[in-house]
């Protein structure tokens, strides 16, 4: 089991920066590609970014962050960071992070494991 806690949330302004953290227990993150989601109001849930790094460390992202978002891991923490620059109010939404050993599984956002999410506004 992989317990996940998102936090790292809150309101910004337009053009402003977050970083999101996705704190794993249970289990280490190493054998694991972990991804970032996102549901604004009225929308599907959405592909944000995902990172894995079994055989090396591999990175992809939504083409809407793509320059402005970045992942990263801190093994020591066991944490997954999304770092978000040059926030838009189109990126309003709650995010969330997934888990599982399976890169393919997460990125079609049906991984095994789901953090309850946490908010994030941009006011324009």
């Amino acid at each position: 089991q992989v317990q996940l806690v998102e936090s790292g949330g809150g309101l910004v302004q337009a053009g402003g920066s977050l970083r999101l953290s996705c704190a794993g227990s249970g289990r280490t993150f190493s054998n694991y590609a972990v991804g970032w989601f996102r549901q604004a109001p009225g929308k599907k849930r959405e592909f944000v970014s995902i990172i894995t790094w079994t055989g090396g460390i591999s990175t992809d992202y939504a083409d809407s962050v793509k320059g402005r978002f970045t992942i990263s891991r801190d093994d020591a923490k066991n944490t997954v960071y999304l770092q978000m620059n040059s926030l838009k109010p189109e990126d309003t939404a709650v995010y969330y992070c997934a888990a599982d050993m399976n890169f393919g599984t997460v990125l079609l956002g049906h991984g095994d494991y789901w953090g309850k999410g946490t908010l994030v506004t941009v006011s324009s």
